[in-house]
């Protein structure tokens, strides 16, 4: 009786995602367009909450005190505690329209943000499956809650960290994690063992808030304290180029040189514009560091922080620490895996119709390229098992790395039995020669609905299959709990931030001003 109903249920949910998929397109263009950075997706944020509401959902919006954060539940009576998630934020300076040549979003410029990887989609295809999940419980009379939140400035670590330590993922029994896919080979499959690693980025604040202590005697019978003939303080400004030029240079000495492990740096501007000579007040850097484990992210702050004490020492200047992210590597749970890919097993890879195959060629065409017959990239539209993809993976990693890249998903892995899962995006094949493709091309393909549906047909109807499973199979979640408590009692890994951590929201970050109600940037 069971397998019946959970046959029938997942096919009233698959029926739900066919029949809502021009709608579950709409809402992803709109998303899409709109395309507003971390920390700053009002717009993005809104429709989510009042989408949500119209579904019968009770939300919450701006949760753990993020204004661009939320907060849903749905509830069909006792059973299973299920949680998904959106992500909605764009990446600055890379608007692209929807089209087959470069172009930025109509009315604004091409240094606003766009969706890159895309998030846009991350969230509609989550959404359809969370709504197929909602009507094939209603239609079934499938017990269980659904909760979905709203995961801002996903690109710096953001809010997951946040909503963890807040308590919004306690008492969940499974958590379902999806990205479109972004490197091979996971593609069209779930992480096995190799999960992301460690994610650090913390805000360097240079204050020089004293320039007239710099130099008392420089020039002790003007009344101006930094007059235009007297030697004056380094400032802020030189703290920061201090800062900066000392860790680059140092880059090689902090980290082995293989392992996947990057560090970045940004320069946040604060309006230091100015055509007087007094030193500049503030200045901010931030860095942001993937490696494969905390001991690693810890030697690289140690080294940061050092440089950061030293670089305000030299320029007469005090420093301020803000952390933006701080996570933990992924735990893995191979119940979770083996049941997600059995779903997508049944829904199968995305395949692209001849009106996808006619735009890819144009794009290729446009570069002058000669197009191909079959222009997608051969893996986008094929499974590959979690356990293959994690060989080929391991293949490229050192023997002793367990983790490889970074994503926000990983603090989640700390609260429930969560699956990490992939569904390929529209990518076309390299011309032999020509190396890669612009960036915008792939930017493009994420947001014209004849390329970038298929990832939410086949993703809604994935997450759907897992949710109905775990809602009608119990024994399934048991073990996936067994599984995630002793993998917990085996490594403990406690958060890396104190419960009282506030999202850094008040930063400069980039974000979009309104002028007589056109966008610009």
């Amino acid at each position: 009786m069971t397998e019946i109903l959970n046959t029938e249920a997942k096919a009233t949910a698959e029926r739900w995602v066919e029949e809502n998929l021009p709608r579950l397109s709409e809402w992803h263009t709109h998303i899409w367009r709109l395309a507003e950075p971390a920390w700053r997706e009002y717009q993005s944020a809104e429709w989510y909450v009042e989408r949500l509401r119209a579904e019968g959902f009770e939300v919450e919006a701006g949760s753990a005190g993020m204004p661009t954060a939320f907060a849903a539940e749905w509830s069909n009576g006792d059973g299973p505690t299920l949680l998904t998630y959106a992500e909605y934020d764009a990446v600055p300076a890379n608007s692209q329209e929807a089209s087959t040549e470069r172009k930025p979003i109509e009315g604004v410029s091409e240094h606003a943000p766009g969706h890159t990887d895309p998030h846009s989609v991350l969230g509609i295809s989550t959404l359809a499956g969370l709504l197929a999940t909602k009507h094939a419980m209603e239609q079934h009379g499938i017990t269980g809650t659904l909760k979905y939140t709203g995961e801002p400035a996903e690109k710096m670590h953001g809010s997951k960290v946040v909503h963890g330590l807040r308590g919004y993922y306690d008492n969940v029994d499974a958590i379902v994690s999806f990205h479109p896919f972004y490197m091979l080979p996971l593609c069209n499959t779930a992480r096995w063992d190799t999960q992301c690693g460690a994610y650090y980025s913390k805000v360097y604040t240079f204050i020089c808030d004293e320039p007239e202590t710099w130099q008392l005697s420089a020039n002790p019978n003007s009344p101006i304290p930094a007059s235009h003939s007297a030697a004056r303080a380094p400032g802020a400004n030189v703290a920061l180029m201090q800062m900066y030029t000392a860790s680059r240079v140092m880059h090689d000495a902090m980290l082995p040189s293989v392992g996947g492990w990057s560090l970045s740096d940004a320069i946040l501007t604060d309006g230091q514009a100015t055509a007087d000579n007094l030193p500049a007040r503030t200045a901010r850097i931030q860095y942001s560091w993937r490696t494969p484990n905390i001991e690693m992210a810890e030697h690289v702050l140690a080294v940061l922080d050092r440089n950061a004490e030293h670089a305000a020492a030299m320029a007469h200047a005090r420093i301020e620490e803000t952390w933006i992210a701080r996570s933990r590597p992924g735990r893995t749970n191979h119940v979770m895996a083996e049941v997600l890919f059995s779903n997508l097993e049944r829904v199968g890879a995305p395949q692209y119709g001849d009106e996808a195959i006619s735009i890819a060629q144009e794009i290729q065409r446009n570069l002058g390229i000669e197009p191909m017959e079959k222009p997608f990239l051969t893996e986008t539209e094929q499974l590959i098992t979690p356990q293959e993809a994690e060989r080929l993976l391991r293949e490229e990693m050192p023997a002793w790395q367990r983790n490889w890249t970074s994503d926000d998903y990983v603090e989640m892995t700390h609260y429930a039995p969560t699956v990490r899962f992939y569904v390929s995006r529209p990518a076309l094949k390299p011309a032999p020669g020509r190396g890669a493709y612009p960036a915008w091309v792939m930017n493009a393909l994420g947001g014209i609905p004849e390329t970038i549906d298929p990832t939410i047909d086949v993703t809604g109807k994935t997450i759907a299959g897992t949710f109905i499973d775990l809602l009608t199979k119990p024994e399934l979640v048991s073990a996936a709990k067994e599984e995630f408590d002793r993998r917990v009692a085996e490594e403990p890994m406690p958060a890396l931030l104190d419960p009282s951590f506030e999202p850094p929201i008040d930063l400069p970050w980039p974000d979009y001003r309104h002028d007589g109600g056109k966008r610009v940037w």
